[in-house]
């Protein structure tokens, strides 16, 4: 029951991480198809072709998204957090197992346990950084250059997906401790590993 409500958990993350995602790959499109027409109506090639055109073009404000640059900045600190839940979850993180591969058995599952537990009190650590920092801005009142949003918005989105990340972590560290201690695979095996 708690593995499935850890798994459901993680999965809306990564759903809701991916719609993000997908709306900032929408702004920096628009916003770059905005800034190169701006820059080709104020171009002297299209000026020659035509001078009305190219006023045309301008006149209808066609540009770069303002502020684009913050709410790629805010956004993507957001899905880093959002997909790191699934990532936790699947085992998908990077790693490196040449040594590894001929220990016994039991060397290598004591350590993925070491390491599921040092990664999860890594991402405890910055989860409890992130809300240090979200209230700081909020203490501070800063706000974006362009957009004049405050600042900890973007540190409370962050922080919110980092719980959530913190609490698959923690999940996670525990059944590896679990199956360790009795023998018992808890957790699904890492993305094409192999027994």
């Amino acid at each position: 029951m708690l593995s499935q409500l850890v798994e459901r958990l993680a999965r809306f993350m990564a759903i809701l991480g991916g719609l993000v995602l997908t709306g900032l790959i929408a702004l920096t499109c628009v916003s770059v198809l905005g800034r190169g027409l701006n820059t080709l109506g104020h171009s002297g090639f299209l000026t020659s072709l035509s001078e009305s055109g190219a006023k045309a073009l301008i006149a209808t404000g066609v540009g770069p998204v303002q502020g684009d640059f913050e709410l790629l900045e805010a956004g993507i600190s957001f899905t880093i957090f959002a997909f790191l839940p699934i990532c936790q979850l699947r085992r998908g993180h990077a790693t490196v197992d040449v040594f590894s591969t001929g220990f016994p058995h039991w060397l290598n599952r004591f350590l993925e346990t070491f390491w599921e537990v040092l990664l999860s009190a890594l991402v405890l650590l910055i989860t409890w950084r992130l809300f240090v920092g979200m209230q700081d801005k909020m203490r501070y009142e800063e706000t974006t250059f362009i957009l004049q949003f405050p600042v900890w918005w973007a540190f409370a989105f962050s922080f919110g997906a980092a719980f959530v990340a913190s609490v698959v972590a923690v999940y996670c560290a525990v059944a590896r401790m679990t199956e360790l201690v009795t023998g018992r695979r808890l957790s699904s095996d890492a993305e094409g590993e192999v027994h």
